[in-house]
């Protein structure tokens, strides 16, 4: 997109994003999403992402994300556990080992920027 744009986050249509069977831990979560919008070199991503229950693992990017519904428990690797809720806004570092725990339908809006 080359114009400014609003998205309204709490009811965007989103697009099946499988998860690699070694991700999931427990549960069968299920991964939607939607880029609204990425840099020209594909460095910068912007978007919309949900997640339904069960424990999953990543690896994470450079990211800050606001969540707009549902909880998660993320327990970082060497690091913290952030509990996220509505209205929240977290920043994950890029290499960060990552478990989420999702408790409930968790949707966010993100910032990704890689490398």
């Amino acid at each position: 997109m080359s114009h400014s744009f609003v998205v309204h986050v709490a009811d965007a249509e989103l697009e099946p994003e499988p998860l690699a069977p070694e991700q999931i831990v427990s549960g069968t979560p299920e991964v939607t999403g939607k880029v609204v919008w990425e840099s020209a070199d594909g460095r910068q991503i912007r978007g919309v992402w949900q997640i339904t229950p069960g424990v999953v693992t990543d690896t994470e990017a450079d990211e800050l994300f606001v969540v707009i519904s549902g909880s998660a428990t993320v327990e970082v690797e060497d690091g913290p556990t952030l509990r996220v809720g509505p209205g929240d806004m977290a920043v994950l570092r890029a290499g960060d080992r990552t478990t989420w725990t999702v408790h409930e339908t968790l949707r966010k809006a993100y910032a990704v920027n890689l490398g």
